[in-house]
């Protein structure tokens, strides 16, 4: 299990041979992560651990807005495609299969299903949608397509993080103990194997990280 004691001191030793870009993702996104492992509350290790993970992936802000899905799918399927070692694999498919399932199949995590309480217009279709998301997300845990399946899993996450950054939930609520607990589990492990496979491939481009300290 990776930690970021573990992580701090391979990046202390590589980070001069590291492009400003990556170098600043990486310190970041460790800093946060260290915040999370120091979180006692489920809530708060959750957003800190997203925050590290936003730290790692995010490019320029008005294109993350616009495409926050594609973005997040495209970072998460590269990854994959650069993890020689197969450890968001072993996540997937050794450590976190049924968490992922679970995930998966609450509808309280996916996005259609708030804006059809809401009201919102075009919404009126979420159950088929829900079902048309889950085959997908079968079909890919069935041909073990480890990129896909994170996408999809993340997109889910994204849906818990709006809820808690928005205001959408009550701290250490009954309500998403559950979601929660499986978030926090999937995240734990995949945010410092992100780091991890980052520092592996640090010569590739990641580009710049948002706000440039200047």
């Amino acid at each position: 299990m990776l930690t970021h004691a573990h992580l701090k001191e391979r990046q202390r030793a590589e980070r001069e041979n590291h492009a400003e870009g990556i170098a600043l993702r990486i310190h970041r996104a460790l800093s946060w992560l260290n915040r999370a492992e120091l979180c006692d509350d489920e809530d708060g290790r959750f957003i800190f651990l997203w925050i590290a993970f936003n730290a790692a992936y995010a490019n320029d802000l008005g294109e993350m807005r616009m495409a926050e899905s594609r973005l997040l799918g495209e970072f998460l399927q590269r990854l994959s495609r650069l993890d020689g070692q197969d450890r968001l694999y072993g996540l997937a498919w050794r450590r976190y299969p049924s968490a992922i399932r679970l995930l998966l199949s609450n509808r309280y995590v996916f996005q259609p299903y708030w804006d059809h309480q809401n009201g919102l217009s075009g919404s009126d279709d979420w159950e088929s949608r829900f079902a048309s998301a889950k085959r997908a997300a079968n079909t890919a845990l069935a041909n073990q397509d480890t990129g896909t399946v994170l996408s999809i899993v993340f997109q889910r996450l994204y849906t818990l993080r709006n809820q808690l950054i928005h205001g959408g939930a009550t701290w250490n609520g009954a309500v998403n103990r559950d979601q929660l607990r499986d978030a926090n589990g999937i995240l734990g492990d995949v945010v410092p194997v992100i780091i991890e496979i980052m520092l592996d491939n640090a010569g590739e481009h990641w580009g710049d990280a948002c706000y440039p300290v200047k």
